[in-house]
């Protein structure tokens, strides 16, 4: 895509030493552990979390090591949780490749996302700096909360649009708001640029959940997931939500009943995904997406023009409008 270039651009020295850093967390004398590492390593993808670190801490300073740190310390919490909640959600791909139980088992999954965690915590604690610490902290915090409410809500027979907001902005928000504010933090942003940054960072999470929601909803391979996952999982996401409280259907409240029990058969999902299209949710989920798109955007109208703030506009507008 023409934006990620644009996106890195103002930070592609910094990037290289990112890599550097990143690279050099990866070596160790136990076999299995290395064959683990090389196997999630080839989904490294475009580093999107350390790049909004690194935006964020030279919107507000320069990248220092302790901005390095803390975007490496992120990266592989990041990447733990990823490991972990594929085994609990007995998960056998991740976008489009293999997971780590699938290929070797729940244990070492478990145990190389245990590795990657500890990890996290070593170079966090080289920022030596007690704020992005906390950071840290109360992100990996956030992330197991966000994982149990989700589960909680499985057996919840309300269809509730707050309670959806509330697993994704501990599910998947918290992250992206820690690397902004994380990043601001590392150069010495006083505690409302700070704010700023952690909001904005929310304000992203939030669009990028929403659309990965959106894109349940119709089939692509290079997702790695297949149309009606999340239903199978036992989720209704937003575009679901809506449609449940705002059409009075008793056949498919019942469908969306039994998706939460576990118990809707193929047929029944496909059903549902096709009301929901039907009558609006794909629009309400993708109007809601573009108004916190509009609220992040306007925590930058106040910062001098940069190039740095245009990657971040470009940031914003990538999460929206990805096919992927």
């Amino acid at each position: 895509m023409e934006s990620i270039p644009l996106i890195k651009s103002p930070i592609s020295a910094e990037l290289d030493d990112f890599k550097k850093l990143f690279d050099s967390c990866f070596s160790s004398s136990n076999l299995l552990l290395n064959n683990v590492i090389a196997h999630i390593r080839q989904r490294n993808g475009k580093m999107m979390r350390p790049i909004l670190v690194l935006l964020a801490a030279k919107l507000h300073g320069e990248v220092c090591p302790a901005t390095l740190h803390a975007a490496v310390a992120l990266e592989l919490l990041h990447t733990a949780s990823l490991v972990h909640d594929d085994v609990v959600d007995e998960s056998s791909e991740r976008r489009g490749q293999l997971s780590v139980n699938a290929i070797f088992n729940n244990k070492v999954a478990v145990l190389t996302g245990d590795h990657l965690l500890s990890t996290a915590l070593v170079e966090v604690g080289l920022t030596r700096n007690h704020a992005i610490i906390d950071v840290v902290s109360n992100l990996g915090q956030d992330l197991a909360e966000g994982e149990l409410l989700q589960l909680s809500n499985v057996s919840n027979s309300e269809f509730s649009e707050a309670v959806y907001f509330d697993v994704i902005r501990k599910k998947t928000a918290v992250l992206f708001a820690a690397c902004t504010k994380a990043g601001a933090l590392s150069v010495g942003a006083d505690d409302e640029k700070a704010e700023y940054a952690r909001l904005f960072g929310e304000y992203i999470g939030l669009c990028f959940q929403i659309k990965d929601d959106i894109f349940d909803y119709y089939e692509n391979k290079e997702i790695g997931k297949p149309t009606g996952n999340d239903m199978l999982e036992g989720k209704l996401t937003l575009p679901a939500l809506y449609v449940l409280n705002s059409v009075r259907d008793e056949q498919v409240h019942d469908i969306a009943i039994k998706v939460k029990n576990g118990t809707a058969s193929a047929d029944e999902i496909a059903r549902l995904i096709e009301f929901v299209k039907q009558h609006g949710g794909i629009e309400y989920a993708t109007k809601v997406m573009h108004d916190f798109k509009e609220k992040a955007l306007s925590l930058l109208t106040a910062i001098a023009d940069s190039d740095v703030k245009t990657a971040l506009a470009c940031y914003l507008d990538y999460v929206v409008e990805r096919d992927k």
